[in-house]
């Protein structure tokens, strides 16, 4: 059986990966020095870290192919610089001193350039992110991040996947809706398709690129799933399994307009250095909000997937999952 290294593998997506990928290769969780992960015991686990990988390349002799998807979420520019950058750069260097050519990369949609456009789809072909100064730290350090795949596709075998907003249990209200602001939820439009992956059906997609790793060498691929929902339909669908924040909405165009009156203003009163919070930055509410289509047809071409698990099933799994460990963690306290 091929034997596959998987990075990021105690965060909310690996672990899904761990368990999927074990129906298909001999797997290797890399893990923090201090982390305190259980896994099965058909997984071997490697603790380093990316940052400092002293002697990594010696524990890859035996990988036939790395499922790359560490990447730091928080903090400033240097330290997600720190986790996704360097860490992917020193991965890939001993990757290359131990001889490992097979990678999967996990790159995002953030990557993509959403000014300008006016929308209709957004595929694999869609302009990058060009304009670095108008996005967030992460979006920046995942373009950084793809680019480092890029140079290593040169020599080596890479499928770079680029899942769209993945959600599951824990992560059912989300960024695409809109912002908590004060005691409420405000949620930006209502009528967008939002490009959704569950997580188990994205954990599948990037196993089996690493399954197809050789034939789907050299190509990007995006990861939505099937039949995507509005963000009213969407919203709907989760308050029908849970509770939801106390919300309201505000038209798309409405609020667009004002973000870009406020930009306007900053420009002429603070020549451009004010800051303002993501929500009301123009550039950055087209990335989380502006109406766009999207196709999963590539992934289903090119690796042979399909979504398992449709929108509104994956919804009322992971509502039931939350509900349980709820209630686990109401019955831990009264003992």
């Amino acid at each position: 059986m091929a034997r596959v290294l998987i990075t990021g593998a105690t965060g909310f997506l690996g672990s899904v990966v761990i368990e999927k990928a074990r129906q298909s290769f001999d797997v290797t969780a890399l893990v923090r020095p201090a982390s305190k992960a259980n896994f099965p015991d058909d997984v071997n686990v490697i603790r380093a870290d990316l940052r400092k990988p002293v002697g990594l390349a010696e524990q890859l002799q035996d990988i036939d192919v790395v499922i790359h998807l560490a990447a730091a979420k928080s903090g400033d520019f240097y330290d997600q610089f720190a986790g996704t950058v360097i860490s992917t750069e020193n991965l890939l260097n001993e990757m290359t001193e131990a001889g490992v050519k097979n990678l999967v990369g996990i790159s995002s949609f953030s990557i993509y350039s959403y000014d300008g456009r006016k929308g209709g789809l957004l595929d694999e072909e869609t302009p990058r992110l060009s304009n670095h100064s108008e996005r967030d730290e992460y979006s920046n350090t995942k373009l950084i991040q793809e680019d480092l795949f890029l140079d290593f596709s040169t020599n080596n075998n890479v499928v770079i996947l680029r899942p769209g907003m993945i959600f599951g249990a824990g992560e059912l209200w989300h960024p695409l809706l809109g912002s908590p602001l004060g005691p409420i939820f405000l949620r930006v439009g209502s009528s967008a398709t939002l490009p959704m992956t569950y997580v188990e059906n994205c954990a599948d997609a990037i196993v089996a690129a690493a399954v197809n790793v050789d034939s789907a060498a050299g190509e990007i691929i995006n990861i939505v799933d099937d039949e995507l929902p509005t963000q009213n339909e969407y919203a709907k669908l989760v308050a029908q399994h849970t509770t939801v924040p106390k919300n309201y909405t505000i038209p798309w165009g409405v609020w667009r307009t004002m973000a870009s009156g406020l930009g306007l203003a900053s420009k002429m009163v603070f020549k451009g250095k004010a800051k303002f919070p993501g929500i009301f930055e123009g550039p950055k509410l087209d990335a989380r909000f502006k109406p766009f289509t999207y196709s999963n047809a590539k992934a289903k071409e090119t690796l042979g997937w399909s979504p398992k698990i449709s929108i509104a099933d994956a919804i009322a799994k992971s509502a039931e999952i939350e509900h349980q460990s709820l209630s686990k963690s109401k019955a831990d306290n009264v003992k």
